[in-house]
Parts: C-alpha cells; structure tokens; sequence
C-alpha cells in the first residue's frame, strides 16, 4: 500500500486493481500452502498414498508457483511505473530549470 501510494503519476483505478491483485495472490498462496501441507501430512508411507494424493498436491503447488508468479509480474509493473515517474519528473524539473 505505501508503495502503490507513492506513484503520485499513477491512476487510482490502477493502484486499487494492483493493489487487489497483489491481496489475491498472497491469499492463493496462503491458501495452496495450508491445503498442501495438510494433504502431507495426511499422506503416509505407501505408494497408494503417493500416488493417490501426489497429484493433488502437485496442483497445490502449482497454485503457489502461480501466485509467485502473479507477484513478480505485478513488482514488475510497479518498478515500470516508477520509472515511467522518475522520467516525468526529472523532465518537469528541467523543463522548469530552463524556463519552458
């Protein structure tokens, strides 16, 4: 949030759906996280075990890597738009430097 508020060039609407893709993503994880370690936990020795609830907690993970990505695409565009508003400003300070 204190980042997002930061980006004074940067819309609200953009900052609020950021900022919600950014809660929805720990959410997933968060939640993958619980669901994988009870379906460990639950898994015992046997290969029926494995071979029964494996696959479900492969899907956990992906849901986890999923997330992890979704956080790293939205830092990305975040640090974009922060460029994108260190290059108006230095722009704008020149500007007023040189009296155009």
């Amino acid at each position: 949030s204190e980042l997002l508020e930061d980006l004074a060039a940067t819309q609200d609407k953009k900052k609020a759906l950021w900022k919600e893709i950014y809660e929805n993503a720990v959410s997933d994880r968060e939640r993958a996280s619980i669901l994988f370690t009870e379906a460990f936990k639950t898994m015992g020795g046997t290969t029926s075990d494995h071979v029964t609830i494996g696959s479900i907690m492969s899907k956990y993970l992906e849901r986890m890597c999923k997330s992890n990505d979704q956080l790293l695409s939205l830092a990305d565009m975040i640090s974009k738009a922060e460029k994108n508003e260190d290059n108006l400003n230095s722009d704008d300070i020149f500007s007023k430097i040189t009296g155009a």
